[in-house]
Parts: structure tokens; C-alpha cells; sequence
């Protein structure tokens, strides 16, 4: 049997991935941010003035994608950097005024571009497909916990 791209979930991961990222884009342009920063605006917003090297790890990118990603939202002013304290060659990251004022109205476009791509979808059905991609992502970072996580459904 042949591979059909249209029964692939990564194929399908890939599609709904860009589908995703366009639409936060659209919502997101007006705010002054792109979808590409929206990941470390949400850790900048839990906590503020983290190194690169934290929200690296955080953010599970490249760190020549996150060193463009920083120097596009410091140009867009969304982020300043300060020496850090005590380790010389790093430098910590933190919001503007710029970016704390957006946060909210982030967090809503991000939820309404969630809820778009969720309509028609039973409370249910969507915890259950999230339950899932968790699950497949799990499996595909290699996490050994995966294999021993319960139906979502199962008592």
C-alpha cells in the first residue's frame, strides 16, 4: 500500500501547523508581534529576565532561529537585554513596556485563532485530541512515560 499524505499526522501536524501559525500572524500583526516570538513573549510573561540559554531550553529551538528571534522583537522593541550580574557573557532578557501591555490581548488572539480551528468540536473531543497530540509528541521526542500513559478516557 502506498503512502497517501492525506492519511500522514505529520503531514497533517505540518498543514495544521502552518494553518495555525498564519492565522496567529494575521491577529498578531496589529498587536506588533509574530508568531515566531509568541512562544517567548508566554515565557517572558511567566518570568521575566531569563538568559537565551533559559529560554532555549524553554522554547525547544535552535539557538541561531532564537538569537534572530531576539534581535527582531529588541528592533520591534518588544524586548530589551541587560548584562547579567554575575556570568559576563551572558545577557538577560526582558519585556518593554511595549510587550506587558500586549499580553492580554495576546493571550486572546492566540485563544480565538484555538477556538477557530476547535468549532464544532465537543468539549470532550477536544481535550481528547490534545490528550492525543501530547501522547504522539511524547513518542516522538523518544519520552518513555509515553508508552505508559492511560486512555484519556480510561478510569
Amino acid at each position: 500500500m502506498g503512502f497517501k499524505h492525506t492519511e500522514s499526522a505529520t503531514h497533517l501536524a505540518g498543514l495544521l501547523a502552518k494553518v495555525s501559525a498564519r492565522a496567529l500572524h494575521e491577529r498578531g500583526q496589529a498587536l506588533g508581534f509574530a508568531p515566531g516570538q509568541f512562544p517567548v513573549l508566554l515565557e517572558l510573561w511567566q518570568e521575566d529576565g531569563l538568559t537565551q540559554r533559559q529560554l532555549l531550553d524553554r522554547v525547544d529551538i535552535e539557538q541561531a532561529t532564537m538569537a534572530n528571534t531576539l534581535a527582531r522583537m529588541q528592533r520591534d522593541g518588544l524586548i530589551e537585554r541587560r548584562p547579567h550580574p554575575s556570568d559576563r557573557r551572558a545577557q538577560l532578557v526582558f519585556l518593554t513596556d511595549k510587550a506587558r501591555a500586549i499580553e492580554e490581548e495576546a493571550k486572546s488572539a492566540a485563544r480565538a485563532v484555538e477556538d477557530d480551528l476547535f468549532k464544532g468540536f465537543r468539549r470532550f473531543e477536544r481535550e481528547l485530541l490534545l490528550q492525543y497530540m501530547r501522547m504522539a509528541l511524547a513518542n516522538a521526542e523518544g519520552d518513555e512515560s509515553a508508552d505508559t500513559v492511560r486512555h484519556p478516557i480510561a478510569p
